[in-house]
């Protein structure tokens, strides 16, 4: 099973890095050096969905995004780049996945803080709704200023050992195995370890179940090579927006919605490189269950 987890992590890799090249099954599989009938079997159990369901959906998760935030672009240079053939497949498709059609999308999402919430109707079918992202909080910035120290500041480059994780649920064990290979190397327990969580999907448009997150360790040098599920990842040097708190897991949505807010509001646009959290305690060791935790944005 090993195995199998390192190569499909290469895979998904390649295919988010070349999601509007060519992805035949031929192809992808070549990529993970198994035949493409073992590949088909191998990707899905380790997926939790097939491959032509993963590229479809990360596909329509970028249009989603394009959508939403360049609301100059025209939809057929969108389903274009992305490899539909043509206006009906893209809108049926899109359809399918978010329940209204690509324009109603991109004219009721907001520039900033909303979220799709699918939620199932009587009949069993799937309707999208829009809502405030933050609803739950009646002053965002009023609660950022009360519970997030905010700096915009340089940080260098970042060596990780990171282990892929395919849904949210799945994140604790992607930690224990980065953890027993860390013990392995003596690089755990030891001083001022880092842990770090690298999200490469969007809770706004991915389902909780297939939102990729990196469980990742700050290394003193780069891992040259992988290493059964753990591989090497790297965080660019460059401006971020840290917001530092001790807070709760259930806090952890209300920071990182009101700090996209506190962005906004001070003019900065993200960088095309992924969020992420830096652990500088364990909730499991204070008694209400805080941790000392930095929300990093990357900006221009």
């Amino acid at each position: 099973m090993e195995e199998y987890k390192k190569r499909i992590v290469k895979t998904i890799q390649y295919i988010d890095h070349h999601i509007d090249a060519d992805l035949s099954l031929e192809k992808i599989s070549e990529i993970s050096a198994y035949s493409p009938f073992h590949f088909h079997r191998i990707f899905k159990q380790v997926a939790g969905e097939t491959l032509q369901n993963y590229i479809i959906r990360k596909k329509i998760e970028k249009s989603a995004l394009y959508l939403a935030l360049h609301k100059n672009m025209e939809i057929k240079e969108i389903y274009w780049n992305l490899g539909f053939s043509n206006h009906s497949a893209f809108c049926k498709t899109f359809k399918k996945h978010y329940g209204i059609p690509p324009s109603e999308f991109r004219k009721n999402a907001p520039e900033q803080f909303h979220k799709i919430l699918q939620t199932h109707s009587k009949n069993g079918q799937v309707n999208t709704v829009f809502s405030q992202y933050i609803c739950s909080i009646e002053n965002p910035l009023n609660w950022t200023a009360m519970n997030l120290k905010i700096e915009v500041k340089e940080l260098p480059e970042m060596n990780l050992a990171a282990v892929m994780s395919l849904g949210i649920a799945n994140v604790e064990p992607s930690y224990n195995t980065l953890i027993e290979w860390a013990k392995k190397k003596h690089l755990f327990p030891r001083e001022n370890v880092k842990m770090i969580s690298v999200y490469h999907d969007s809770f706004k448009i991915t389902p909780p179940d297939k939102v990729r997150i990196h469980a990742c360790m700050l290394l003193d040098e780069k891992l040259e090579q992988q290493e059964g599920e753990v591989f090497s990842e790297t965080i660019e040097a460059g401006k971020f927006i840290v917001g530092r708190g001790e807070v709760t897991l259930h806090n952890f949505e209300q920071c990182w919605v009101s700090l996209f807010l506190w962005m906004n509001e001070n003019h900065y646009s993200i960088r095309k490189i992924f969020p992420f959290e830096i652990y500088h305690s364990n909730f499991k060791d204070h008694p209400e269950g805080k941790m000392i935790v930095d929300f990093c944005i990357p900006i221009h």
